[in-house]
């Protein structure tokens, strides 16, 4: 099948991969324009645009996806099919009907549970022990086309947003390329969504401010879905901390008050049982264990976490 791949971050390369080395024929790669990131704002190549590069694919990068310029352009190359993941934009009607095969998205949740753009975020985030991996065809809506095959993948435990992301891009493309192969031989039939749909929006940075009245199980589900991006942090003496694991357990103190403070212990209250503090960041400082953040540190019992900084 002659396609074209829209996809963006890392999230996106297996599925780039296993295309490249498949029998199907990428005839260009389009991805999100390049950004200026760190310190020393340099331009960074996005993931995908980086392995295409690497594979000597055609790749465009249109500020835009819906100019006229850009989907006359997509034209010329006769796809039958496109095929999306984590690319960035809402294609329009004019690509989404384009190729023969139509549009086909990777979606990482069971839909219609999760539509949007954070669904292994908030299937952590709310305690979910299940989700997975839904091909579909696209329409215009955001989430909404017709199922191609599900993949399930369990939520363990240690799970956090990133160890949770790398599996299911994995069993995306391993689904991908079943699907295209099924669609090619005409064994698969698109079935509509039927069932309940749910919403996971695009998480923003402030998203990453940890509520200390809700419950230790809760923050501790919170913690590893918005990990690694947008982080879960919290003020001590009127500076961020970032806390990157933290386990729930039992117990009973105020929330957001210090109940424990010793050598490599560090236990918080909450809305219901105690949250321990595993590793943090301190603001400008590198990811460490909760055993030397205490170093150098008066923490007593009754500090107090605090939702914004001192003014």
């Amino acid at each position: 099948m002659r396609l074209i791949f829209f996809g963006t971050p890392e999230f996106a390369v297996p599925a780039l991969k296993a295309l490249i080395n498949s029998e199907h024929e990428v005839l260009a790669v389009v991805s999100q324009p390049d950004r200026r990131s760190g310190r020393g704002r340099r331009l960074a190549l996005t993931p995908v645009k980086s392995e295409a590069q690497s594979a000597g694919l055609t790749i465009l990068q249109p500020n835009k996806v819906k100019e006229s310029g850009f989907i006359e352009e997509l034209k010329r190359f006769n796809p039958e099919a496109i095929v999306t993941a984590a690319y960035g934009q809402l294609l329009p009607s004019g690509i989404i009907h384009l190729p023969k095969f139509g549009c086909i998205n990777i979606h990482a949740s069971l839909l219609p549970k999760y539509r949007g753009a954070a669904p292994i975020n908030w299937a952590i985030i709310n305690g979910d022990k299940m989700t997975g991996i839904t091909i579909m065809l696209m329409d215009e809506g955001m989430d909404t086309g017709p199922i191609l095959l599900h993949r399930e993948e369990a939520i363990r435990d240690e799970d956090t947003a990133g160890s949770l992301s790398e599996r299911l891009s994995l069993l995306g493309a391993e689904a991908l390329i079943k699907t295209l192969d099924m669609l090619k031989q005409g064994l698969i039939k698109p079935v509509p969504q039927t069932r309940d749909a749910s919403s996971a929006p695009l998480l923003r940075k402030d998203n990453g401010l940890i509520k200390w009245p809700l419950s230790a199980d809760k923050l501790g589900n919170f913690i590893r879905g918005v990990n690694p991006w947008p982080g879960a942090y919290t003020f001590l003496d009127g500076k961020r901390i970032k806390i990157l694991k933290a386990a729930s357990v039992n117990g009973s103190g105020e929330a957001g008050i210090i109940c424990k403070a010793q050598k490599d212990e560090l236990f918080v209250g909450t809305g219901k049982g105690l949250l321990r503090l595993i590793e943090v960041q301190p603001a400008g400082k590198p990811v460490m264990d909760v055993r030397l953040f205490m170093q150098g540190r008066s923490l007593k019992e009754g500090m107090k976490f605090d939702d914004e900084p001192l003014n």
